[in-house]
């Protein structure tokens, strides 16, 4: 596994920490999963180094296929088929039948089973690892389902979980967890390890672009990578502002919603960092459009609420329309309240 050279120097940290359970916390786009998965590959290799798993093993060679016996991998479904992690046979028939869609959340069945897997005798000599990954994802009753296996794991069981908002978890289960806060890359290692990590994606864009990529992503690596891979680009992100203002949200109808709102909360806060006399973070100064504080303030509390429910099945392009309007409205000094449809519009499902 060919960990970014900011996590293969905090990998040597988090392998000292003597616990049972690990808890990797950073804000996304850090590299926390990847860590974690790196994490149990080198507890489980059979020819470990200073550096971490050797790569080469049996047990290596299983992790990587996402085939090994003695790994159970927690997360949601939809993060599991991103990282190319196998469902549960039944639950992988229900959504090829359509029955049920690939959920965001850390199900319970799924949690029970992890409980079960605990018990089970190890394949190899290693020990054992569950996976959590996402750990935020875990509901009210899956966390209470893992407390007592994740205070008192049997045999040789071991846990690595990995998340981006710490704070939603149970405290009952960061108490039972060593955490281990990730830090951030130099802005020189991690803008070099994107755009090779981009050029291997086949994404060809400028060194202005790259810069874009690296400032909307307020300087986290996998972040960036992921807004490149959106179709940001230096023209799109410059013009951006201005044409909210006009009221054309065109080039966000093909991003999705979380997307958008994210774009959106971007430019609210540089635009509120600007009336208060701040420079701005992701945007030029001078294409961030001039609006009242108060007006700022109530978008950002639309924006807020609005965050709750991007991850919903909206129509993308009714979405930003909608969106739009309301930007348009908080940015205009004669600004008017968006209309009945449009506002209609961002509880419009496809």
């Amino acid at each position: 596994m060919n960990l970014a050279p900011w996590l293969q120097q905090q990998l040597c940290a988090v392998r000292a920490l003597r616990g049972h359970a690990i808890l990797l916390d950073g804000p996304a786009g850090l590299g926390q999963l990847e860590l974690a998965e790196a994490l149990a590959q080198t507890w489980l290799c059979e020819r470990p180094s200073e550096q971490g798993a050797c790569g080469t093993c049996p047990s290596c060679h299983a992790l990587q296929v996402r085939a090994h016996a003695d790994v159970f991998a927690l997360m949601p479904e939809r993060l599991a088929l991103e990282r190319g992690w196998p469902l549960d046979a039944a639950t992988q028939e229900r959504i090829d039948r359509k029955e049920i869609k690939p959920g965001r959340q850390i199900r319970v069945e799924a949690t029970r089973a992890a409980v079960a897997f605990a018990q089970l005798s190890s394949a190899r000599e290693q020990g054992k690892v569950i996976l959590i990954l996402s750990a935020e994802r875990l509901n009210v009753e899956s966390a209470n389902t893992l407390l007592k296996t994740l205070e008192e794991p049997p045999g040789r069981v071991r846990f690595v979980l990995a998340t981006e908002a710490a704070h939603q978890l149970l405290p009952t289960i960061r108490s039972r967890c060593q955490r281990y806060t990730l830090t951030w890359p130099s802005e020189a290692q991690g803008q070099a390890w994107l755009q090779a990590a981009g050029t291997a994606a086949g994404l060809r864009l400028t060194e202005e672009d790259w810069q874009v990529c690296w400032r909307a992503a307020g300087g986290r690596p996998q972040e960036a990578l992921n807004w490149a891979q959106c179709g940001l680009r230096a023209t799109v992100w410059r013009a951006l502002p201005q044409q909210l203002v006009r009221g054309d949200g065109s080039a966000l109808s093909d991003w999705p919603p979380s997307r958008q709102l994210q774009m959106l909360m971007l430019l609210c806060h540089d635009a509120l960092a600007l009336a208060c006399g701040a420079p701005p973070r992701y945007f030029d100064a001078d294409a961030v459009p001039r609006a009242q504080p108060e007006r700022l303030w109530a978008f950002w509390r639309s924006l807020q609420q609005g965050w709750r429910h991007a991850e919903h099945p909206f129509h993308a392009g009714l979405w930003a329309e909608a969106w739009t309007e309301r930007a348009r409205a908080a940015f205009t000094p004669a600004a008017r309240a968006p209309t009945t449809a449009s506002s209609a519009a961002l509880h419009s499902r496809p």
